[in-house]
């Protein structure tokens, strides 16, 4: 099986064209080779695939084999694939995913994603909260009395502003008990940011199924539209990230746009009958 090893600042991935090839179990393979101690080691797999209603078809698994519905900082490595190997001449690519169809777009040396709009109503991230809006949820973990702003960007998050930088707050422990509470039916990302001006966020985030990541690109967009909407940030800021910074613009249209960079580190092949 042939892969290719690619991330988008830090946040990493095993991608695998089966445009050409067939992967029979990507939960398995995922949960085997996603290990960074006895496989190739990444946050998710992606997976390339035709479509019937976009030109083409991506697939997210994480490192815990769960399927997931958007990955930001994945889209635009998956991009980056297609353009470099000549798959599509298009400066605007249409990929269809759980979430729905996503259109990343050349911007010079960077990837800039139409991210769609943002969802607030608990029924749709989901949350098991009441109001129009999943704003400002009290949630007691461990002791500590965190307040959620929960968001959908195709797949849910729940962010929580600290009144400091997040750098040495206790993410590994607060992480995972939020992620799995009872809330959240599919689970949720979580994003610890603080907003140091009206144009900067710095955030760290705990990714559903992948643990702490170095970036997240639905979580910086969950992020800044969570701010844009308590109107703590302008329309139009960077998040700083451990692994980089993005650019999050959330447009008239109701529509948010990210911009950052995606890399190719090597490529390899595995042999996938030693799948246990």
């Amino acid at each position: 099986m042939n892969f290719v090893k690619m991330h988008g600042l830090g946040n990493d991935f095993i991608l695998i064209d089966c445009l050409k090839q067939d992967l029979p179990d990507p939960q398995a393979f995922a949960i085997k080779y996603c290990n960074r101690k006895f496989g190739i080691g990444a946050d998710q797999l992606l997976l390339i695939y035709p479509s019937e209603i976009a030109d083409f078809s991506m697939r997210i698994f994480n490192a815990d084999g769960s399927e997931v519905e958007m990955c930001g900082n994945g889209i635009r490595c998956f991009a980056k694939y297609i353009w470099d190997r000549g798959l599509s001449q298009t400066e605007i690519l249409e990929v269809e995913t759980l979430a729905g169809i996503v259109k990343p777009k050349k911007v010079g040396e960077l990837v800039q994603v139409d991210m769609g709009n943002p969802e607030f109503r608990p029924e749709k991230i989901p949350v098991d909260a009441e109001g129009d809006i999943a704003f400002d949820i009290a949630l007691e973990v461990y002791g500590w009395h965190a307040r959620l702003n929960c968001v959908s960007m195709g797949n849910p998050h729940a962010v929580i502003f600290l009144e400091e930088d997040p750098k040495n707050f206790a993410v590994l422990k607060y992480g995972p008990a939020i992620e799995t509470h009872p809330i959240f039916p599919k689970r949720t990302n979580v994003e610890f940011a603080f907003v140091k001006n009206s144009k900067e966020i710095i955030m760290r985030v705990w990714e559903r199924g992948a643990g702490e990541t170095l970036a997240c690109g639905t979580g910086a967009c969950a992020t800044a539209v969570a701010a844009m909407k308590k109107k703590l940030v302008e329309n139009k800021v960077t998040v700083h990230l451990l692994g980089g910074d993005l650019l999050i613009e959330w447009q008239e249209n109701g529509h948010v746009y990210m911009t950052g960079p995606a890399e190719e580190v090597y490529e390899g092949t595995v042999k996938v009958p030693q799948i246990a």
